[in-house]
């Protein structure tokens, strides 16, 4: 899907990067392939990792709270974090560890389950796209919700052909978008198409919800930050949930340290001032951020323990039953 020729090379028209590809070659990714003159992904029906997790770990805090997803992921990725906790899917992978399946599979294992969403997550959903969207056309038919964990880097016509049937999506920012980090450490040449993305999900009323994880030393400017949260509330909208994320070393950046939680206090607190409604703190349990608060009155509309749901305190349509203030919360 999405490709166009240009003489003997393709033109992948999947993600921002758009590659043009050699017979014989493939994309940055890795995983989709020129042959004869026909663009091939190597990872259809290839499910590396597949698990049944909490909705609350993608993470999503306001699509369907307290509910149970069936995760799944194929192999490769569109960017090179240096920092990445799924290396083992996105970079160093092995081609034959995966196991076949085909999208009726998976529907009907979510159905076994009974498991209402399907999460493709852990990887970068982007470059199984293919698998991803004919596995959600199927899953609409059974009233299953679909959900993206992304980086963000999707064309504006992968995101229209996947936004009739994607219900939600999680896009996952590093170090407040700052454009040298994207260069130096995830080898992303220009953070506007991520822009792009998120108002072309916007557009298609897509479920947004925003992580930023907050690196030390590279990524960790307050500036950076105010700069997001002010394009997030120009942009899309202050009701949108945004999660500040604490940096775990990894991969080739295990000499960094864990974000200092005090910074990610602040920024959540900074963020509120600049107008975001719904902050949190993810990767670090038992902060006054894991909860949902109504952003009228305060009131704990949603208490947690991490990434587990403890009390839903909603009232009829969603709103608080304190003050009666509408949340921005999809559930049944």
């Amino acid at each position: 899907m999405l490709w166009s020729r240009h003489g003997k090379k393709i033109k992948c028209e999947l993600c921002a990067r758009e590659c043009l590809i050699e017979e014989g070659q493939s994309g940055f990714c890795k995983v989709r392939v020129n042959k004869n003159g026909t663009l091939y992904t190597k990872t259809f029906g290839k499910i590396l990792t597949m698990n049944i997790d909490p909705i609350e770990k993608k993470p999503f805090f306001h699509f369907y709270p307290g509910s149970q997803a069936l995760s799944l992921s194929s192999f490769g990725c569109n960017f090179r974090c240096q920092f990445c906790i799924n290396s083992d899917i996105s970079q160093n992978y092995k081609e034959r560890d995966a196991r076949n399946y085909t999208p009726e599979d998976i529907v009907k294992l979510a159905n076994q389950k009974k498991v209402k969403i399907i999460a493709y997550t852990y990887g970068e959903p982007t470059v199984f796209f293919e698998f991803a969207y004919k596995t959600a056309r199927i899953a609409r038919r059974y009233n299953i919700k679909n959900v993206f964990v992304t980086n963000g880097y999707l064309t504006s016509e992968a995101v229209k052909k996947i936004g009739k049937y994607l219900d939600a999506v999680t896009v996952d920012i590093k170090g407040s978008l700052n454009p040298e980090l994207y260069k130096k450490y995830c080898s992303v040449p220009d953070v506007e198409p991520i822009l792009t993305c998120l108002k072309k999900f916007n557009k298609h009323r897509v479920f947004t919800e925003i992580t930023n994880l907050i690196i030390p030393k590279i990524g960790d400017k307050e500036e950076d930050n105010r700069k997001l949260v002010e394009w997030i509330t120009n942009n899309l909208s202050s009701s949108v949930p945004y999660h500040l994320l604490q940096f775990t070393p990894s991969y080739k950046l295990t000499d960094l340290p864990p974000t200092d939680p005090e910074l990610l206090e602040k920024m959540a607190f900074r963020s509120k001032q600049l107008g975001m409604r719904y902050v949190y703190i993810g990767n670090i349990w038992g902060t006054d951020y894991e909860n949902t608060y109504c952003y009228n009155c305060g009131y704990p509309v949603i208490e947690r323990t991490g990434m587990f749901v403890n009390n839903i305190n909603l009232g009829p349509s969603n709103r608080c039953p304190n003050c009666g203030a509408k949340i921005n919360i999809k559930r049944e």
